[in-house]
Parts: C-alpha cells; sequence; structure tokens
C-alpha cells in the first residue's frame, strides 16, 4: 500500500512519516513527530513535535495527538478522543515543563470522544468506550466505561467482551482462549495455563 498526504495537509520539514501512512484533510504533522507504517490520520488530526505513534495506529477526525503522547503499534484512536498532557493547566502559568508522559500500549482502543487524561498507561488491548474518561493506569485487555472510568469486564485481542465462566473465557469471533488470574486477564497462548 502506497502512502498518501492530501494536498491540504501540513507536515512539517523533520517529521518522519512511515512507509503507507495515509495523511487526510487538513493534517498538521510538526517537525519532531514520529509516525510508522500504515497509519491512517483522518480529518483535522494534530501530531506534535514529541508524538511517537506506532505501525497501523488509526486515528480518526478531530484528534491531537500532543507533546509527551507515545501510541504504540495497533492502537485506535476513535473520532474526537482528546489527550491531555498537563495535569493542572493554567493560562497565566506556563508549564512546559511538567508535561506527563501517557503510554497507549499495542492494540489498545479509546472510543470515540473520550479523554486521556496526562501521566497514565493504557494496556495492551485496553478497551475505552466512547466518552469515558481515565484517569488512572488500565489493565491489559480491560474493558473501561463511565466517568471517571470504571474497569467494567475484560476484551479479546479481537474486541470482543470475555465472559468468563471461572477463570476461563473464550473470545467468541476468534476462539481464542484467555484465564483470569491474580485480576489479569491473559491469553493462554502466551503462556497462561
Amino acid at each position: 500500500m502506497s502512502g498518501m498526504i492530501h494536498e491540504t495537509a501540513i507536515v512539517d520539514a523533520g517529521a518522519t512519516i512511515g512507509v503507507g501512512t495515509r495523511i487526510w484533510h487538513w493534517v498538521h504533522v510538526s517537525a519532531g513527530a514520529t509516525i510508522g507504517d500504515g497509519c491512517s490520520l483522518g480529518q483535522n488530526v494534530y501530531v506534535s513535535n514529541d508524538a511517537r505513534i506506532g505501525n497501523n495506529v488509526k486515528i480518526q477526525n478531530n484528534v491531537s495527538v500532543y507533546d509527551a503522547v507515545t501510541l504504540e503499534d495497533d492502537v485506535f484512536c476513535g473520532p474526537s478522543m482528546v489527550f491531555t498532557n498537563v495535569y493542572n493547566p493554567r493560562s497565566a502559568v506556563s508549564r512546559k515543563d511538567e508535561y506527563r508522559r501517557t503510554l497507549v500500549r499495542e492494540g489498545a482502543t479509546l472510543g470515540a470522544n473520550s479523554t486521556i487524561i496526562c501521566g497514565i498507561t493504557i494496556g495492551r488491548h485496553a478497551f475505552i468506550g466512547a466518552g469515558a474518561m481515565v484517569n488512572r493506569d488500565v489493565p491489559d485487555f480491560a474493558l473501561m466505561l463511565g466517568v471517571p472510568a470504571r474497569q467494567a469486564g475484560w476484551m479479546s485481542r479481537h474486541g470482543e467482551r470475555l465472559m468468563f465462566v471461572g477463570e476461563l473465557a473464550t473470545c467468541s469471533a476468534t476462539g481464542e482462549k484467555y484465564v483470569l488470574r491474580d485480576g489479569r486477564c491473559v491469553p493462554v497462548s502466551e503462556g497462561a495455563l
């Protein structure tokens, strides 16, 4: 797949854009940004200088990926979801030296209009529901809903809700098996049994 940069997009000199990445209407990618292979940046996306985006990341319309945000491979950012990078902003107080790093691990989904408060880690394949506000670390495979977000269950790699019977669950779409141990959800394929 060849990449594409729409004629209305602004990609500042010095930005790193991977092979096959598609950048749509009115996107702005700052000079120090790093974007991996096979990504898609929807209309009106902004990527800051100190943002790091892995491979195959999908960022839907109206999302700003600010300094100190890292998105690992296969992350999905839903329309108009929000990242922050300062915990206690004030217009009259410069806090650029107080940015808190946010890490979104491989395969996580951040639903439409969700808000991610800075300084946390969203676990692998976690699923943040639409409109949720996340203000603390999220475990791998966790389903988070509400304001503030609370864990409401577990999700498979495929994005299906897992229904545990005792310690075991099976993804309804793929048949992949998961085990729940010590408050953690782990695929059996990763040696959980």
